[in-house]
């Protein structure tokens, strides 16, 4: 029988969240997406997990932080569907990789690349990161339609920020550096660090699961020496997942 009791890391029980959750990777995200909800209620905190519920269209939804990388991202990902939760969307950052994506920009995930490790104790490596179709379906429907600049592509995840920002440091630069270039050929829309984890880990528990994101800024095009304003308003991305729940709801009733 499935332990539904209270889960050692979120410290929550079944009750406490709904079956639609955001899982943004910052804790101080948490009360800005819950802000969209009616009547939220702070569950609670515990570690990097910071909990608020409310309802969306008459339905119990949840927000859950997942702090930095794929192993806290799984742990809440395995906590929260244990308790009921079955249909998650990551809001989170990224860094622009393909030339074409400017800070700012909503980048909605439709693969992931699996240059991390926690995949790996879920799926063989030969098993593709990829989210659920309706999710990332919804997810470009929404941003396309609230008027924001939207890409929808593969996205790469590692486990080192700064294998990304700082490579040539790394006893091991030739592989990245290497890799990196990979990225850029392929046409890569962007850099992150939780998405190939959650889509094998929500693949594992047969649950659903897509991602957007706010492009933080783009390395690539800063080294072109084009003009990179950095911005870190997560607003756009966060009403771009309210939406796209909100959407889900409507489809599943």
């Amino acid at each position: 029988m499935q332990d539904i009791g209270m889960q050692y890391h979120i410290h929550c029980k079944e009750g406490d969240v709904g079956k639609y959750c955001f899982l943004p990777g910052d804790p101080g995200r948490c009360e800005a997406i819950a802000a969209h909800f009616d009547n939220p209620v702070h569950i609670g905190m515990n570690r990097e997990y910071n909990i608020y519920t409310g309802t969306l269209l008459g339905e119990k939804v949840s927000v859950c932080s997942t702090g930095i990388g794929g192993p806290s991202a799984s742990i809440a990902m395995e906590e929260l569907a244990a308790i009921g939760a079955d249909t998650f969307i990551r809001i989170g950052t990224c860094g622009g990789i393909a030339m074409d994506v400017l800070p700012g920009d909503i980048i909605v995930a439709n693969g992931a690349i699996r240059y991390e490790h926690t995949s790996v104790e879920y799926a063989p490596i030969e098993f593709p990161a990829v989210p659920d179709f309706a999710v990332t379906a919804t997810l470009k429907a929404a941003g396309e339609e609230l008027g924001y600049r939207t890409h929808v592509g593969v996205v790469q995840c590692k486990d080192s920020f700064y294998g990304q920002h700082s490579p040539e440091k790394s006893p091991v630069s030739y592989e990245l550096l290497r890799k990196w270039e990979s990225w850029k050929r392929l046409g890569v829309k962007a850099s992150e660090m939780e998405s190939a984890a959650l889509f094998v880990v929500a693949a594992a528990l047969g649950v659903r699961c897509g991602s957007c994101f706010h492009a933080v800024w783009n390395q690539e095009r800063e080294k072109a020496g084009l003009e990179m304003p950095m911005t870190e308003d997560t607003s756009a991305a966060i009403r771009v997942g309210i939406e796209a729940m909100k959407r889900l709801i409507i489809a599943d009733k």
